[in-house]
């Protein structure tokens, strides 16, 4: 009798697809929270882009709903190594949230409810780079997975997309969220290994 039982595969092979450095590939979708999952309700449920002037644009959910929404398809990679490909997403891109705001920042904060906080080059955000999603894989996005509505930030490790998305706020200097304010590195590439602070 062999050690491993039939029909166990383990973890996929990683060499026939281009995955970044140290990551295998999941089949599922792992559930990785900083804290509780906050269970948001649809009718108090607002997104706002501020400018580091505090001029404000806020959306309603039935007014999200309304923006033009995109099919996206993307691969995600998480810092805790797993990589997940070919996940399908409804979003509204961040250039068309973004398109009325005048702003010379280059940086922003990103707020979730329950007070989750991720900070990124506004750069990355643009240019078809960045979407707030509210459906997965045909479906109403789950609380677990950040719904009713998350930031999909597909080229950087997905800590950087910050679930149950609030707000974002559009900085003249960079201000750590909460990962990178205890240890993860403050940029978060995947193809180069960014995890922690010195890589």
């Amino acid at each position: 009798m062999g050690i491993v039982s039939r029909g166990f595969g383990g973890r996929r092979s990683s060499r026939a697809v281009n995955l970044p450095p140290g990551q295998y590939l999941v089949e599922d979708f792992p559930v990785l929270s900083a804290g509780p999952t906050p269970l948001v309700n649809l009718g108090s449920w607002t997104f706002t882009v501020r400018s580091e002037t505090g001029e404000a644009q806020e959306w309603n959910w039935a007014q999200f709903l309304a923006l033009p929404h995109e099919s996206i398809t993307v691969d995600l990679h998480c810092v805790t190594k797993w990589s997940k490909l070919g996940t399908a997403w409804e979003g509204v891109s961040l250039d068309t949230l973004l398109s009325d705001v005048a702003s010379s920042a280059e940086f922003v904060l990103v707020s979730a409810y329950g007070g989750y906080t991720t900070n990124l080059p506004l750069e990355d955000l643009l240019d078809g780079k960045a979407w707030v999603a509210d459906r997965y894989d045909g479906e109403a996005l789950s609380p677990e997975h950040g719904g009713p509505a998350r930031l999909l930030v597909p080229h950087l490790y997905l800590w950087k997309s910050a679930k149950w998305v609030r707000d974002i706020q559009l900085l003249n200097n960079d201000e750590p969220g909460f990962w990178e304010s205890v240890g993860y590195h403050n940029y978060g590439d995947p193809w180069r290994e960014q995890r922690y602070w010195g890589d």
